[in-house]
């Protein structure tokens, strides 16, 4: 049952702007046979291999995340994106936006308020990040997660940091960046439990159980607080990163709803988890 795909492409939402980045499907591209998703060689040393596409050419990546716990160390955390032009700029945007969310608020420095990407370039392999001023006094580690980052593209081979067009102090500790920052990922996490509707629909047509990484479910059950099964399907979802309930009572499921989740999975490398935990729903809608 777990190996059917939900008809729906995970919609980046906000309670999961982790996990499933910007992967908008292009207009031109029709869905085709299942292919491989291109991965950069550091999605594949932290999360192996990467799942299946059937929206078309896809790409996965990397986002290195400045924790909070360990001073200077980085997280990696996996993305996805349809559009291989934009990948440098949606990747440094999305880690300005931070990872403060489900199972990981607190874990993750915050970047300073206001701090945007004002302009990107790449000339021939010197790739050049040009920030507003709040950017200017951040963390080492913020610097270290901007710049392992980008170097993970192909053909990337230097990373300049700018602030307001001018050099920035941050471009000499990117300098010396290497994987020796870079924490090895925790064992999987469910992130959320987040139903999603139509435009303008009353009632909620799929409960996504959205996990922080493609993963194998081995075991998964949506239950009310007091452990009724909620009748319905359950696929396993484009990129292998969430569990898909299509629920035969669609109308129980409103914001806030109490639903206990009992979990098992394992991730590419191995790395299992499991949970049994009662979260509260968020509803989304579809954009369109």
């Amino acid at each position: 049952m777990f190996r059917k795909f939900s008809l729906l492409l995970l919609v980046l939402v906000a309670a999961l702007a982790v996990a499933l980045t910007s992967c908008k499907k292009k207009a031109e591209q029709p869905a085709t046979v299942q292919a491989r998703v291109a991965a950069t060689k550091a999605y594949e040393k932290y999360f192996g291999t990467a799942p299946t596409s059937d929206k078309g050419s896809c790409y996965a990546f990397v986002i290195y995340f400045p924790s909070a716990k360990e001073p200077g160390k980085v997280v990696p955390f996996p993305f996805f994106t349809f559009d291989e032009s934009s990948m440098k700029k949606v990747a440094v945007e999305r880690l300005l936006s931070g990872m403060d969310l489900g199972s990981y608020q607190g874990e993750f420095i915050s970047f300073s308020s206001g701090s945007r990407l004002i302009a990107i370039t790449d000339d021939q392999g010197t790739v050049t990040a040009n920030f507003s001023k709040e950017l200017e006094n951040s963390d080492s580690a913020v610097a270290r997660a901007i710049d392992l980052t980008l170097r993970q593209f192909q053909g990337v081979k230097t990373v300049r940091l700018l602030v307001e067009g001018k050099e920035s102090n941050l471009s000499a500790v990117a300098k010396n960046s290497d994987d020796t920052a870079v924490l090895q990922p925790s064992p999987p996490r469910l992130l959320s439990v987040t139903a999603m509707r139509d435009k303008g629909a009353k009632d909620v047509e799929e409960v996504n159980a959205f996990f922080d990484r493609p993963v194998d479910v081995k075991e998964l059950v949506m239950m009310s607080k007091d452990g009724q099964k909620f009748a319905g399907d359950l696929y396993h979802s484009v990129f292998d990163m969430a569990a898909v309930l299509k629920p035969k009572e669609p109308s129980m499921f409103k914001e806030r709803l109490p639903i206990k989740v009992r979990w098992k999975v394992v991730d590419k490398l191995g790395r299992q988890a499991e949970g049994d935990n009662v979260w509260f729903l968020e509803v989304k809608q579809h954009e369109q």
